[in-house]
């Protein structure tokens, strides 16, 4: 008898196991019957249950029937139920698949060409394994014919989002039923996927060495971010034949050369992870060229939030512990500086630990050394020659990167003559990403050296001078600092040759020290990085001593919750964005201090919401956390170091400052009691007591210190004859009236009556204005104001000078 050819088979079992459709076309109209739209509102719910009760009899009676069908019957039902359209049925294929037999290689074939057609989920994943079972039951010289059917059903799988150890299982399951000669890659090896793997599968051809297939073989086993030292010798060897080292050196290459531009923003699909991760290990083994450039493209463009392509953790992972074998600090410097996802963070994290390991130093030594120079001579500045034009690129100061233009003769000019513009626009473009790339260096750097406030570090005079001081980047913020030797404080060009230096906190020295630090500063002009002479400094309160394990210093306070998530992000915080329906109602914001040995936590909750978002948050308790281990354990605030707890509290203080409603002149509330203008300290508004005291309350340890900061720049001004300042306000004589601000909030008050007066300013600082510190923008916006009010009769707003002119003063 003649056998069936492919397309017969599947003919005939579909015209044999008609009956399934029918028994399930029987099923779909009674349950469609049971929920009929058509039926009134008092319908028969016990018509509808009995429907439904049939229903399932129907069911209930096609897979008894499936169960015992055997043979040619069984078989073709198997194939009725793997066609498309019948994806919900897959239980009843399971069922089909565990009690069928007697399968011919053309049987197989048939079930897997209508299996093609069908769009997998990741539920197949368990008849899918029978349907590749099913291959070991032929003859093995019969199965070589099934390789391309096979090949078209793991690539299927391979977009098919499944766990790490279902696909291994299902990529074993192929290779055992589809064994390969010497020369032959096995088929869940870099599969037709991705980009990436196709053109790596092409560079080896049809019949690469067999020692390449070893090779790719062993890259498939590496399943964890970090491989055993059993495998990396394995993989030593592997590379020692010709050509295996150029082969991973060209698959190293392919991830950036064969980024795939068919919609699909996998650089690598799951199906080929784990021979990436392998890639990825051998290239590091067998040092490669360019290899720390390409695992850092990959880590930051697979790791991060690029838009070009889907996030993957597993191959950015791979890349980071790989680079975390080399002897280059720049990438991981530059990963710690750019990662954001909380786990690569960690991934990050250990990389760095084991560099600084084979290095003989500590992480934060090894990122201190890994700081990009970005071309830049010691002075700051880089050069590049455009014809007879030169441009230079210049680190001014630690905020500040300019590009400046000469002509042949040496003239600066404005800008480039449009001919030289066009003639070199790639050098251009290229110039000003170094500008870029620059201004990033500079900002992390600012963030780094600052987080060394919590770490009682210090460096030999020469490498302080060699990584800070002489650093082209770094040394724009360090010569802006003031350091300490010996117990004595220092400006850098006053360093002591020969001593062990650290950062100096004004928590270290007498009142007396800082009051002359910070007249030194305002002196001699000095704008510093970051506050230093004029960092505010948070002692631990009796109130505190006696709550113990938490601080409620700062909690209560109702801020604007977009603005306080952006800060928290801004200031190196983990946290979530408050939702309003979701269960999320309420965050605890983390952030790790002194190299990770402390741990702080900030807790906010929804205050309020407007059109579903949550609008504004409520603060609460800020807590601290000691590291044991790989854990972490809450500790009383009096066993917390006192630079830790005064740095994470300084941050907490700059949330609310920024971010309160109280310092919003233009704030409205949107609750039911809702007021603005004149009536925003009313009885009445939901939040006027809160918004009463923050804005006109006691001052915070920042607003002290803007206090003394005024104190020193005040006389230094043109409007000093005009101005008091008081405990709580700077008080503003103008011809109109009499003011005074608020230095918290920066808030008004004008006498007689204690009228609040609206001031909605543009924020932007006199350039020609000099002040010591700018965090928040609160001291140039009380000085801003300042100077408006001082000459109050020279007032052109009309929105301002009717308030000033108000009769009813209260």
């Amino acid at each position: 008898m003649r056998e069936l050819t492919v397309d017969e088979t599947v003919a005939a079992a579909f015209a044999s196991a008609s009956w399934i459709m029918e028994a399930i076309v029987q099923e779909l109209e009674l349950e469609g019957r049971s929920y009929s739209w058509l039926w009134p509102d008092d319908r028969d719910e016990r018509g509808a249950e009995k429907l439904r009760r049939q229903a399932r009899n129907v069911r209930q009676e096609r897979v008894a029937r499936l169960r015992h069908t055997e043979g040619t019957d069984r078989r073709a039902a198997v194939i009725y139920l793997a066609q498309p359209g019948l994806d919900e049925y897959y239980e009843e294929l399971e069922l089909a698949l565990s009690g069928s037999d007697g399968w011919t290689a053309t049987g197989v074939t048939a079930l897997l060409s209508v299996v093609g057609s069908r769009e997998l989920q990741y539920w197949d994943v368990t008849w899918v394994c029978q349907v590749v079972n099913l291959v070991l039951e032929i003859d093995i010289a019969e199965r070589q014919s099934l390789r391309e059917s096979v090949t078209r059903l793991i690539e299927a799988m391979a977009h098919v989002p499944l766990p790490a150890d279902d696909r291994r299982r299902l990529h074993r399951r192929i290779t055992l039923a589809l064994p390969g000669d010497p020369t032959t890659l096995p088929l869940s090896a870099l599969v037709r996927a991705d980009a990436w793997a196709s053109s790596v599968r092409d560079h080896l051809g049809d019949a690469p060495a067999p020692h390449l297939v070893k090779l790719v073989e062993h890259l498939c086993e590496v399943h964890t971010p970090r491989p055993t030292q059993t495998w990396r010798a394995r993989c030593l060897t592997l590379l020692e034949p010709a050509g295996a080292r150029e082969f991973v050196r060209f698959a190293l290459a392919a991830f950036i050369r064969e980024v795939s531009d068919d919609g699909n923003r996998r650089m690598v699909s799951e199906a080929n992870t784990d021979v990436a991760r392998g890639t990825i290990w051998a290239a590091t083994l067998a040092r490669v060229d360019d290899l720390a450039a390409t695992l850092t493209w990959l880590a930051v463009h697979l790791g991060g939030d690029r838009a070009r392509f889907t996030q993957d953790l597993v191959v950015a992972g791979a890349a980071i512990n790989a680079l975390g074998e080399g002897d280059d600090p720049q990438p991981l410097w530059r990963l710690q500086t750019s990662i954001k996802h909380r786990a690569l963070r960690k991934q990050v994290d250990t990389a760095l630990a084991t560099a600084a390991g084979h290095a003989g130093i500590t992480p934060a030594q090894l990122l201190e050394r890994g700081v990009p120079a970005h071309g830049l001579a010691t002075d700051g500045t880089r050069s590049w020659r455009l014809g007879d034009h030169t441009v230079v690129l210049t680190v001014r100061d630690a905020v500040t990167v300019r590009l400046g233009f000469t002509t042949a003769d040496g003239t600066a000019i404005r800008a480039l003559p449009a001919a030289v513009r066009e003639t070199h626009a790639e050098v251009l473009k290229a110039i000003k990403a170094v500008q870029k790339e620059v201004r990033q260096t500079l900002a992390a750097e600012r963030a780094r050296v600052e987080g060394l406030f919590t770490v009682d570090r210090t460096w030999s005079h020469e490498d302080w001078a060699r990584h800070y001081l002489n650093h082209p980047i770094t040394g724009v913020v360090a010569r802006g600092l003031i350091w300490e030797a010996d117990g004595t404080a220092f400006l850098p060009g006053d360093a002591p040759p020969g001593a062990e230096i650290r950062l100096w906190h004004p928590a270290r020295a007498a009142l007396a020290e800082v009051a002359a630090w910070r007249e030194t500063v305002t002196g001699r002009r000095l704008r510093q990085p970051y506050k230093q002479a004029f960092r505010e400094v948070y002692l631990l309160t009796p109130a505190e001593e006696s709550t113990g394990v938490y601080s409620p210093r700062f909690a209560a306070h109702i801020v604007d919750h977009a603005r306080l998530y952006a800060l928290l992000k801004e200031r190196g915080w983990q946290t979530l964005w408050l939702r309003a329906f979701h269960g999320e109602q309420e965050a605890v914001a983390k952030k790790e201090l002194a190299e990770g040995a402390w741990r702080v936590r900030f807790r906010y909750e929804t205050a309020a919401v407007a059109d579903h978002e949550v609008t504004l948050a409520a603060t609460d308790q800020v807590r601290f956390d000691r590291r044991e281990g790989r854990a972490w354990r809450e500790t009383p605030l009096a066993l917390v170091p006192p630079l830790v707890f005064s740095e994470a509290m300084r941050d907490v203080d700059l949330f609310i400052a920024v971010t309160s409603i109280a310092a919003e002149p233009d704030w409205i509330d949107r609750g039911e009691d809702g007021f603005s203008g004149q009536e925003r300290f009313g009885d009445g508004e939901r939040f006027g007591g809160y918004v009463r005291e923050a804005a006109f309350g006691a001052l915070p340890p920042s607003a002290e210190v803007r206090r003394d900061a005024l104190a020193r720049i005040l006389p230094r001004t043109a409007i000093a004859d005009r101005c008091t300042l008081t405990d709580r306000y700077l008080v503003v004589r103008g011809v109109l009236r009499t003011y005074r601000i608020h230095l918290g909030s920066g808030n008004i008050l004008m006498s007689p009556g204690d009228v609040y007066l609206c001031i909605v300013t543009a924020r932007k600082r006199d350039a020609k204005l000099f002040l010591p510190f700018e965090e928040d923008g609160r001291l140039a916006l009380i000085l801003s104001k300042a100077f408006l009010l001082a000459q109050d009769s020279k007032i052109t707003d009309e929105t301002i000078l009717q308030q000033i002119r108000r009769e009813d003063a209260p």
